[in-house]
């Protein structure tokens, strides 16, 4: 396994900027999708009300 506190301090700056990056575009992909799963019957509810 690799030790992150072997690596200079930019190495480990850049992981962790790529890190919240990749997190980022898992969150963004994930609420759209759920959105579009979510919405429509949710919106359909409401009106009908």
């Amino acid at each position: 396994m690799i030790e992150f506190a072997a690596l200079s301090p930019a190495v480990q700056a850049a992981l962790l900027v790529v890190a919240v990056l990749v997190e980022a575009i898992v969150l963004y992909a994930g609420y759209g999708i759920v959105e579009r799963a979510v919405a429509p019957p949710l919106i359909e509810t409401i009106e009908n009300a």
